[in-house]
């Protein structure tokens, strides 16, 4: 039992990682698409 538990621990914990990751570059991704959009747009923004 405990020989099927630690590697499909691992595996999830290395999905939940990389999870992070990609959440982390689409955050990143819209906050720069909104800068532009206001920038365009004439207003002013927060970073």
């Amino acid at each position: 039992m405990i020989r099927k538990t630690i590697p499909l621990v691992a595996a999830l914990g290395l999905l939940t990682l990389g999870a992070c990751n990609t959440v982390n570059g689409a955050g990143k991704d819209i906050r720069s698409a909104g800068s532009a959009i206001s920038d365009a747009s004439g207003q002013s923004h927060k970073k």
